[in-house]
Formats: C-alpha cells, structure tokens, sequence
C-alpha cells in the first residue's frame, strides 16, 4: 500500500447505471485514477468483467496493485445487488484482496456538498423510496445521521422540516410531490449525480480500509432493506403450511 493511499478497485451495480472505479486514498485528498459508467438495459452480468479488465488495461494497473475490492452494498435492483456482490467476492477471493462494502445511499449522498440536510432517495419501485439523511462534516463529507429504510415517498416530506437537497433518482419519479409538499425548504441535485458513483465507493472504501472495516468474504451479502417477492411468497407459503 502507497503510504496512506490505498488503491482501490470499486463497482456498483444496485440501479440500472452499472459504475466502476480505480481510486487511490481516500474521501480526504484522495484522487479517481479512473471511472466508467454505462446506464442501460443490458444486463449487468453480461459487461461487467470486460469491462473491469478494459479499466485496468487503460490504466495499467495490474491486481498485485490494487489493495481492495469496494462494492455498492445497495439496497436497489435485487438482482443487480446479486450480480455486484458475487462479482466483488469472486475476485476478492480469486486475487486475495479484503473486500470492502460502501452502502449505494452513502455513495449518492457523497456527490454533495452542501451545508444543508441531505436526503438520498433511490426509487424501490412498489410506491416506496430507500432513503437516509446525511450531513456534511467539517471537511465537506456527508456523514449518514439517520437509518436506511424503505418508505413511502408521500410520506418522507413529513420527515423533513428544514432545507434539504435531495438527490437520487427518486426525484425524477416523485420531485413534483416532493416540490409541492416542501415548497422552498427542497432543492434536488443535478441530475447528473442521481446515480450512485463508483468513484465514491472506491474512496470511501480507502477510509475503510485504512480503518480495518472489512467485510468477511464468506458471510458478507447484499443491502436489500426489504425482502424480494419470491421470499415474501415463500414465507406466506410456509405461513400457510403449504409445501414450498
């Protein structure tokens, strides 16, 4: 490891926007070496690895070098936050590398500054929005101040009683609401920065793993907040003494 600059490898894949990264250091004085995204209907799976093997050919960096693995923890897409953390585990475990988990809300909150409460919200589909509140600190870093949840977006103006600046792709479904309710106290983020940026995930998990937050490589799993549809159906299922 470079002194206090570990090199970072990060990926998220907890939207539709696939993101990965080759950081060094960390959210303080740290540098983004290399970033790509791709925001599309291609599944995440089918591009992942080309694409991570192109980042480190541009970059020339091979994998004795690189220090850790970060990646999106969610909540989002269940089979995006699926397809990230085998991914993120098969080379940790493949390269010998710690790995290292950022939540996708505290990547989308870390593209703002702002004196101003923060509100990452991601859409959850079903009427409901994933969402925490952050703070930025004495050096700019927005800092989470409240749990992660999945709520109903016509609800969370009610938890929100001085100026916030939300960011997110929940704000292009349910920014209107969100205006009407809140009226003046609400800005939204350029819609540049609604999607959660690897680059952030790659510093944050140099703080990380300067500070021997690691995730254990068999037991770590995915964000999801909420459980999927096919585990509420066999929980009912069970529930009812039906055979699964």
């Amino acid at each position: 490891m470079d002194g206090q600059r570990p090199l970072v490898l990060a990926l998220d894949t907890a939207t539709g926007c696939c993101s990965l990264a080759l950081t060094a250091g960390t959210v303080i004085g740290g540098a983004v070496l290399a970033s790509l995204s791709l925001n599309s209907n291609i599944t995440h799976s089918r591009r992942l690895i080309t694409a991570i093997d192109w980042l480190l050919s541009e970059t020339e960096v091979d994998w004795p070098m690189i220090n850790g693995i970060a990646v999106g923890l969610g909540p989002g897409s269940f089979t995006g936050l699926r397809i990230g953390m085998a991914t993120a585990k098969g080379l940790a475990a493949t390269a010998g590398k710690p790995l290292l988990g950022i939540p996708t809300l505290d990547a989308l909150a870390g593209n703002c500054m702002t004196p101003r409460l923060i509100c990452a919200a991601l859409d959850a589909r079903k009427k409901e929005v994933y969402v925490a509140f952050y703070r930025c600190d004495g050096m700019g870093v927005a800092r989470r101040i409240s749990e992660i949840k999945a709520i109903d977006p016509l609800k969370l103006a009610d938890e929100i009683h001085e100026p916030v600046l939300i960011v997110g792709d929940g704000v292009l479904v349910y920014g209107d609401h969100w205006r009407k309710e809140l009226g003046e106290k609400v800005a939204f983020a350029p819609v540049s920065l609604h999607y959660p940026s690897a680059a952030i995930i790659g510093l944050r998990g140099g703080e990380d793993l300067l500070n021997n937050r690691i995730l254990d490589l068999a037991a770590a799993v995915p964000l999801y907040v909420r459980v999927s549809d096919a585990e509420l159906s066999l929980e009912i299922r069970q529930r009812s003494g039906v055979d699964a």
